[in-house]
């Protein structure tokens, strides 16, 4: 049975492994709400995972040492397992699903672990984790439905009370829920007023779907690209334990996680991954009732591959109406676009790409069809331009 007893048991081993990450203040996310950010995307190995792995790590007996560990993960809890395993001298096998970023991958290897990447997604890792268990007699770290894990993840609520004791809310990502269901736990054991509202991938909503049928639920599919809480199932220890000390559970788009990834970079200077970025979204987009409270948002991770942070950031900028591309039908003459582009130029949009194409099927042979691509302040901004191309004469498609 988890106490909190264990949670501080979980502090104590973790004191000289775990960075004590900051919580800064984020005043720009919210003109309603006093924002603070649980920076443990800059927790060693970039994610909260290492305290869960390396709290459950060092219960471990002498035998289940040397027999070795299995662990499956979309990548964080693989490289917290691989590091504690380096350090305790403990040969480790990660199952990770095979679509994990190309940087995850690379950095479980680097801590020491053997890799096998598995066709699908978290759950067909996990089913192969327990094949080996079968095999191989290996201890399984589960990195969500395990006592210990969780154990570890609560360490977070209390950090979170030593460093803003008068806080009212906290808003946690949810995959398998472990961390919820730890910090929760922690919160509410300590201080039962505070909120704690978890927050799901609109693509990926097991949590969600569970607590609204009472018991867990499987998914069918699970696609986000909050790769970190793509799972199709929550554990039956987390499901219960985010029933009894989660306040609320709610979705994000991926449009919405990607205009919070954004937001985070440009203002904060902080790189998130998908994962650590919903409780920022949940905040931006109003998905929970905390106006006029003191907020802490649980940045939960920052190990995000390059080439997917290029194009979270085009949709990112999109969502926040930054980038538009207009598609204007017109007639094939002189001086059409010189009058288009000086119009935009007027009111203050940054042409970035101009292309020609003529016109389809059914236009007049004379017309053609200019696509051009535009940098803008917001959606405002965007609807000013296309009302005064409209107003000029200009026929958008």
């Amino acid at each position: 049975m988890l106490t909190l007893d264990k949670v501080y048991h979980a502090a104590f081993v973790l004191k000289d492994i775990a960075r004590k990450t900051d919580l800064i203040p984020a005043p720009t996310l919210s003109a309603t709400n006093e924002v603070f950010l649980k920076t443990e995307n800059l927790q060693n190995t970039g994610s909260f995972k290492l305290r869960g792995a390396s709290y459950k790590m060092s219960q471990l007996t002498d035998e289940e040492r040397a027999r070795g560990v299995v662990a499956c993960s979309a990548g964080n809890h693989a490289q917290g397992v691989a590091l504690a395993a380096s350090r305790n001298g403990i040969d480790a096998v990660i199952c990770l699903p095979d679509g994990a970023p190309i940087s995850k991958v690379e950095a479980t290897k680097g801590y020491g672990a053997t890799v096998e990447l598995v066709p699908g997604v978290y759950d067909d890792a996990y089913a192969r984790a327990c094949q080996i268990v079968e095999e191989e007699g290996r201890t399984f770290i589960h990195p969500f439905n395990d006592e210990q894990v969780i154990a570890g993840q609560g360490t977070i609520g209390l950090a979170v009370l030593d460093q803003l004791p008068d806080v009212d809310a906290v808003v946690v990502p949810i995959g398998g829920g472990g961390l919820a269901s730890g910090v929760a736990f922690a919160l509410k054991s300590l201080n039962p007023d505070v909120k704690v509202y978890g927050v799901q991938a609109e693509g990926a909503p097991s949590m969600a779907r569970s607590l609204a049928a009472e018991g867990p639920v499987c998914l069918d599919e699970a696609k986000t690209i909050a790769d970190g809480i793509q799972v199709k199932e929550p554990g039956d220890l987390t499901y219960q334990l985010v029933r009894d000390y989660v306040d609320d559970v709610v979705t994000v788009s991926d449009d919405e996680v990607a205009t919070a990834i954004l937001t985070l970079i440009e203002r904060h200077k902080l790189i998130a991954e998908g994962a650590g970025a919903v409780p920022v979204a949940a905040v931006l987009f109003d998905k929970i009732p905390v106006r006029g409270k003191k907020v802490v948002c649980l940045v939960s991770g920052g190990n995000i591959d390059v080439t997917i942070l290029s194009k979270v950031i085009e949709r990112g900028l999109l969502k926040s109406g930054r980038l538009d591309t207009l598609a204007i039908q017109l007639t094939d003459k002189p001086g059409q676009l010189r009058d288009v582009s000086g119009l935009i130029a007027r009111l203050g949009a940054n042409v970035t790409g101009v292309r020609y194409e003529k016109a389809s099927e059914g236009s007049s042979i004379t017309d053609c069809v200019l696509r051009i691509d535009l940098e803008t302040r917001d959606a405002d901004h965007i609807a000013q331009i296309h009302d005064a191309l409209a107003a000029a004469g200009y026929q958008l498609l």
